[in-house]
């Protein structure tokens, strides 16, 4: 069944993706990620020394900021934060500089849906630059739930208002990656199998959970690969977009 989108896509269809990096002097790293008109900068700080209070000096602490377009920080700005910073420490290499802190800034330029996907890649980006040891990168994306049951990818902000609901995802990509290779796998399966990240918004079966699981992780292939690209060395541009 097809589905009229406001934009004209396809249900699988991603918003024109853009990312830069190396874009604030007095960062140790910095990137911005925009998907259609949802744009988002991030900016890494550290490491530096000392963890914070209930922190394991033992490893590197990693401390998410989160900063929306306009306001006050609210309630879901802080589980934003949470979701950030534990997707962020999973992907870190945290025995590499113990007993240290690298903050993640997380700036809101502009939100027209799928923002803390948005957030997710940008903050990848970011570390990247910074130079944080990962053991793989990770790209995230959000998957809708029609009335009708069909599952949309990268909805708008108005599409995100009229679906039942909707899931975030993030996933591994270990294609290439630090560690041994025996360490990439899990219960005898490739880490870029697996899922980091699950956060779901409204109520939805197993089985619907199970096809927005399926579309999402075919979805994040193309995430993946522009990532790999946006992270080669910079052009004269030093600017990646695809549509």
């Amino acid at each position: 069944m097809d589905i009229d989108r406001g934009d004209g896509r396809t249900p699988n269809q991603l918003r024109p993706l853009a990312c830069s990096r190396n874009i604030l002097n007095r960062a140790h790293g910095s990137a911005s990620w925009s998907q259609g008109n949802t744009k988002v900068l991030a900016a890494v700080y550290g490491p530096k020394f000392g963890t914070k209070k209930n922190e394991n000096p033992e490893r590197a602490c990693i401390d998410v900021i989160w900063k929306p377009k306009t306001g006050q920080i609210g309630k879901l700005e802080k589980e934003y934060e949470m979701i950030v910073k534990r997707t962020l420490q999973s992907i870190c290499i945290l025995t590499i500089n113990p007993n240290t802190t690298t903050s993640v800034i997380i700036q809101v330029v502009n939100d027209d849906g799928s923002l803390l996907p948005c957030a997710i890649n940008a903050a990848c980006a970011a570390l990247v630059d910074a130079g944080i040891p990962l053991k793989h990168l990770a790209v995230a994306i959000c998957c809708c739930l029609a009335e009708s049951g069909n599952v949309i990818l990268d909805p708008t902000m108005l599409e995100e208002q009229k679906l039942r609901a909707f899931v975030y995802l993030v996933f591994p990509n270990s294609v290439l990656s630090v560690l041994p290779e025996g360490s990439l796998l899990v219960d005898g399966e490739p880490i870029e199998h697996g899922i980091i990240t699950s956060v779901t918004h409204g109520l939805m079966s197993v089985d619907d959970y199970c096809q927005c699981l399926e579309r999402g992780h075919a979805a994040s292939a193309k995430l993946s690969a522009f990532l790999r690209r946006s992270l080669q060395p910079p052009n004269p541009s030093d600017s990646s977009k695809t549509s």
